[in-house]
């Protein structure tokens, strides 16, 4: 290839790394529900959006949602006092909780915008305060905007990468250093939404170490050959335990 076809590559290739590096700068925002400074590139009412349109799929791909109307009543009930009780009522979000049939995935999860999940394996296995620990962890996930920030992050690491790649052969590098950055920040995610937790259970007036059970059970789940924490997007059960216990300190009383 000519010198001025590889100068012409390099320039075009610094542009779009320099419209990342602006783009994320210019999405920049503090949550007004945790007080954290975050790289957002969508609106609460688009985060809703996806989550209302991914959720019929995500039930499916765990049996669809368990047949059991009571037991529904039940998580909605433990899901609605834990929002009313908690700054996630002042949040423009929809919050549903659904019960998932799948009885062998020990699992929650949240959507964006308030779509949260339980799987069957993991419900049957708490008591009312332990399952307010885990849908208010989830609600966390949702306050804290973790999946619009998730996303966000996805997309600079993606036009990074392709600037990377039009301006020379870094482009494999810099994904892999943004593959390792996401799953930094994801641990980051799960401690702040431990804490959030506590304080909806506290708030709710449930006994807030019923969470410590709670990774307590996950640990027990997973068995001896658990990924190590450095490889995983979750922090290690015992870890999340001592934050866990600070939260309970901070917010007690409360």
């Amino acid at each position: 290839m000519r010198r001025g076809s590889w100068k012409i590559r390099i320039f075009i290739g610094l542009a779009i790394v320099a419209f990342a590096f602006i783009q994320r700068c210019s999405n920049k925002e503090e949550n007004p529900y945790t007080g954290r400074t975050q790289t957002i590139n969508m609106s609460a009412e688009q985060e809703i959006a996806i989550g209302l349109q991914s959720a019929p799929e995500m039930a499916q791909q765990h049996g669809g949602l368990y047949p059991d109307e009571r037991l529904q009543a039940f998580v909605d009930a433990v899901g609605r006092k834990l929002v009313q009780s908690s700054i996630a009522r002042e949040t423009p979000y929809q919050y549903e909780f659904h019960l998932l049939a799948d009885d062998q995935t020990i699992n929650a999860f949240a959507l964006p915008g308030g779509q949260i999940f339980i799987t069957y394996a993991l419900f049957s296995q708490l008591n009312e305060a332990q399952l307010a620990g885990v849908l208010g962890h989830e609600i966390g996930h949702v306050i804290g905007r973790h999946s619009a920030e998730r996303i966000a992050e996805s997309s600079f690491w993606q036009t990074l990468t392709m600037g990377a790649s039009v301006g020379g052969d870094m482009g494999g590098l810099v994904s892999g250093v943004g593959q390792n950055t996401l799953l930094k920040n994801g641990r980051g995610d799960e401690l702040e939404s431990d804490e959030l937790g506590v304080l909806f259970m506290i708030q709710s007036h449930y006994n807030p170490n019923e969470m410590i059970e709670v990774m307590r059970i996950l640990k027990a789940a997973a068995g001896p050959n658990r990924t190590p924490e450095f490889q995983s997007t979750h922090p290690d059960p015992e870890n999340r335990i001592e934050k866990i216990k600070e939260a309970i300190n901070k917010y007690k009383g409360q």
